[in-house]
């Protein structure tokens, strides 16, 4: 796993913009236990590219995993505005699920 994480690493200082590599970096690090790290990540890809819609699903998955429900509540309601605004309607009902799920 940590191959993987370095090889992400470093693609992503080739072309850091790539909100798509940066994804799959905050999931590898999920994956290997680092959940902060992976929130931090996930927050990263969303101040870069707010419509990257998976971030909020993902990054609200793995706040639920902290305990984090406020926080993830909150990530959740961006990441249904940001759908809607998007046109993304799979990942806005998935999101809608997610937050009705724990209670928001």
């Amino acid at each position: 796993m940590a191959g993987r994480i370095e090889t992400l690493q470093g693609l992503i200082a080739q072309d850091p913009g790539n909100s798509r590599l940066r994804y799959m970096l905050a999931m590898e690090i999920a994956n290997a236990g680092d959940l902060e790290g992976a929130v931090k990540i996930y927050q990263e890809i969303i101040e870069r590219d707010a419509d990257y819609s998976a971030a909020y699903f993902h990054g609200g998955q793995t706040l639920e995993r902290l305990g984090r429900i406020e926080d993830a509540k909150t990530l959740y309601r961006q990441g249904i505005e940001a759908t809607t605004r998007n046109g993304d309607s799979h990942t806005r009902s998935e999101l809608e699920g997610a937050l009705a799920q724990i209670g928001g």
